[in-house]
């Protein structure tokens, strides 16, 4: 039986991470897996620059396997994602702001893209929307 990687149990230097799982392209299932324990195990957090670093590589590399692996993640990404999401749970921007933990008029510039989604709101969309962080990122 695997255990379930903790955030407390992964290093905080850039180093250390890429000694846990490199950095490197996804060719298997088990790669991908491995991945995406370690995103779903740092996503929430409060990361250090090298983990947020860290963080952000592997998603693109996540992203990468997933397009051309798994056909059914949304076609949609980023913004346009959000926004059909949001109509699909009948969320208004000021619940957007709720979940994202800011006022109410971020939510708004966030949907008009007058404002870009940080890594934190990606991880808290994440989180609520049961999906890879790097289909939020565009």
């Amino acid at each position: 039986m695997k255990t379930a990687l903790a955030f407390k149990d992964l290093p905080k230097d850039y180093r250390k991470l890429l000694n846990l799982h490199m950095l490197r392209p996804l060719h298997d299932k088990l790669d991908y897996e491995n991945a995406i324990e370690i995103l779903d195990a740092m996503a929430g957090h409060d990361l250090n620059p090298d983990q947020d670093d860290y963080f952000e590589a592997l998603c693109l590399l996540v992203e990468a396997y997933e397009s051309a692996h798994l056909p059914g993640i949304p076609v949609k990404k980023g913004l346009k994602l959000l926004k059909h999401l949001m109509e699909e749970n009948k969320m208004s921007a000021a619940e957007l702001a709720r979940l994202l933990g800011t006022d109410r008029s971020l939510g708004v510039r966030i949907l008009n893209g007058e404002r870009s989604l940080t890594i934190d709101h990606i991880k808290k969309l994440a989180v609520r929307f049961h999906l890879p962080v790097a289909v939020f990122i565009s």
